[in-house]
């Protein structure tokens, strides 16, 4: 039977999968000791599931588990990439490499630092939202220290060349920085393959709990040093200090362990889903997806519906269906979604855009309903736009673009 409201913002947050619900539960009431604490059976007990959390977090992206950093979020990871490696490689220089695309924590993060002396490049992307190669090696200077472009946009799911990416990096000697968020346990990910030298990512866009996520700091070759942010105790090697949150990264642990396992099969049949959803609503004219078709997560399709307002569209689903105009970090704005601008759209069609996330727990009946529910709310809405009505007679709309 069909449950309401139908949930596919799973870009923003995913429900905790049941099974990393059950293997917390210990750790809040039984196994509730400090990792710190090294003189007694429960701090032991804390500090092994511990261990066995940063393995399992570590296996997903093909890392050692030394190099897994626990942080409260990805948020924080990204910060603690940026202004991390910005004051440990200040004597080599202050230059940083991103994308106008980037998510928040990222774009914030390099404003911040710019007041600080750091010179920060912004690359335009095409209209598929991928940045030029030739335009990226070019900005490299003698002063950069750092390329930090996310695997998959949040936005439209488009997954960036981060091999060839990381390779023009590491011919110029500058460290690869890559916010993995929307890919890691979604599509394969390794940091050695990529050529990652950082990475973030939080449990929650995984299945698992929010509040807890990692900053993945390389070793060897090159070995990667980051300033610490949080200052106390020295924990996770003296790079971030504070209490671990046991519980969060026992269920960190697991959610990476199940995406791991179950990433093939899951992509393939999100895919079909995503499609049926994308072909359908495409029936209708004027729609068009946004960003690369062929680039992109199995999981995500965003979808401007031309003379319709986005905002309207989801006040007209009656809150039966859960989803975005943008990504949930600046769904409070009411500009159109800065992503979607950098890919050169104008403001009526960034304006009408929805972002479909679907994700573990979407099935296809929920997907039946969803093409129903914005088909017949677009044509209503449609139907009383006098914009509408002017482009079926044939009027020239420029002017009013």
């Amino acid at each position: 039977m069909l449950k309401l409201p139908v949930y596919l913002d799973n870009n923003a947050t995913t429900p905790c999968d049941p099974r990393v619900v059950e293997t917390m539960l210990p750790y809040f009431t039984e196994i509730f000791g400090n990792a710190s604490s090294r003189n007694h059976s429960y701090g032991w007990a804390a500090e092994a599931a511990i261990d066995l959390a940063r393995e399992q977090v570590a296996a997903l992206i093909g890392a050692d588990p030394k190099e897994i950093i626990f942080t409260s979020g990805a948020t924080e990871a990204d910060n603690l990439a940026l202004k991390g490696v910005f004051e440990m490689y200040a004597s080599k220089g202050n230059h940083i490499i991103t994308t106008e695309i980037e998510h928040k924590a990222i774009l914030d993060t390099c404003k911040h630092l710019e007041k600080l002396g750091a010179e920060v490049t912004y690359l335009k992307v095409d209209n598929e939202g991928l940045p030029n190669l030739i335009e990226l090696e070019a900005a490299i200077t003698p002063k950069t220290i750092m390329v930090a472009i996310m695997y998959a946009n949040n936005e439209i799911g488009v997954i960036n060349p981060i091999r060839e990416i990381s390779a023009i990096a590491k011919r110029n000697g500058v460290l690869m920085m890559s916010d993995i968020t929307q890919a890691a346990g979604k599509i394969p990910v390794d940091v050695d393959r990529d050529g990652i030298d950082l990475a973030a990512f939080s449990a929650h866009k995984m299945y698992g709990p929010k509040g807890v996520g990692a900053l993945y700091v390389r070793r060897k070759s090159p070995r990667v040093k980051v300033t610490s942010q949080m200052d106390g105790g020295g924990h996770e090697r003296g790079m971030r200090s504070g209490t671990l949150n046991v519980p969060g990264i026992v269920g960190f642990g697991k959610a990476c362990e199940l995406s791991f396992q179950e990433m093939n099969a899951e992509g393939k049949r999100l895919s079909l889903l995503r499609d049926k959803l994308e072909n359908a609503l495409l029936q209708m004219e004027e729609s068009y997806v946004n960003g690369s078709r062929t680039h992109r997560l199995p999981h995500v399709t965003n979808i401007s519906f031309r003379y319709v307002e986005g905002e309207a569209l989801m006040m007209g689903f009656n809150k039966n269906l859960a989803l975005s105009s943008g990504s949930a970090c600046t769904s409070a704005s009411p500009e159109p979604s800065y992503v979607l601008k950098g890919l050169g759209l104008g403001d009526d069609l960034a304006h009408s855009s929805l972002r479909f996330g679907l994700g573990r727990f979407t099935t296809e009946e929920e997907i039946d309903y969803t093409i129903q529910a914005v088909t017949d709310t677009v044509n209503k809405l449609r139907d009383i736009s006098p914009l509408w009505e002017m482009f079926k007679e044939g009027a020239d709309m420029t002017e009013y673009y």
